[in-house]
């Protein structure tokens, strides 16, 4: 869907943990080696709570990425983060449960601890901070965010979103957790571009729609994808 990238290869294989959400797709922009891998399956069909994150951080690793952008679909909880706002995420808050959220379970990997206080890598933050100025975004963007990564697959309610405000919650999505603790365990460089589809619950009179959040999405997405080839080219 990039039309600048060159498509060089697909990858599909299980791991010692299970399979990946999808097949890993390889492209190249110039000399750069790009992969995407799809958290929520292609067609999307996977839910966060049942998505293999260890499986889809483990083949990135396998395939020797050195960084990895995520991009998180999120409610806007912060006045900035109207629909079509982009947050690039500095904290993130974990309200998940039941996922597998380690390598360092003792079996896969002895039981080890990570430093977790940033939580995304600030280097590569900064990066895509700079590209996002000098970008022309229609609903703007802010470098922060605390990330509020609840368990889905539905959408929260007005008390559980009065709550995370309360938290100091910026932003709300189902797929920020574990994916960037499982990053930090291995060692790879992890940033997250969140695209505000929709005011969260009880930050809107309008009834939260899939129609309006995929409108959001196509226009959104967009400028995503001119940040994350702006960034490939710098």
């Amino acid at each position: 869907e990039f039309p600048e990238l060159e498509l060089v290869n697909t990858h599909w294989f299980e791991t010692e943990l299970g399979k990946p959400s999808s097949e890993i797709v390889e492209a190249k922009l110039g000399n750069t080696r790009i992969l995407f891998l799809a958290r929520h399956g292609h067609p999307h069909k996977v839910p966060p709570h049942k998505i293999n994150y260890r499986a889809n951080l483990l083949a990135l690793k396998k395939l020797d990425v050195d960084e990895i952008i995520a991009v998180n679909a999120v409610g806007g909880i912060h006045e900035q983060s109207v629909a079509g706002h982009i947050n690039v995420a500095h904290q993130i808050i974990d309200y998940t449960w039941g996922r597998e959220t380690t390598f360092f379970d003792g079996e896969f990997k002895p039981l080890d601890h990570i430093d977790f206080s940033h939580p995304y890598d600030e280097s590569l933050r900064q990066s895509l901070i700079e590209v996002l100025q000098a970008m022309q975004l229609k609903h703007g963007f802010s470098p922060f965010g605390t990330y509020a990564a609840t368990q889905g697959p539905r959408l929260e309610s007005a008390a559980e979103i009065a709550r995370l405000e309360r938290d100091g919650c910026d932003i709300v999505g189902m797929t920020g957790m574990p994916e960037a603790a499982l990053a930090r365990e291995l060692k790879i460089p992890y940033a997250s571009l969140c695209l505000t589809v929709n005011p969260a619950a009880g930050k809107s009179d309008q009834l939260i729609t899939m129609d309006a959040i995929r409108q959001v999405l196509a226009e959104g997405m967009n400028e995503i994808k001119q940040c994350i080839i702006a960034y490939l080219k710098s």
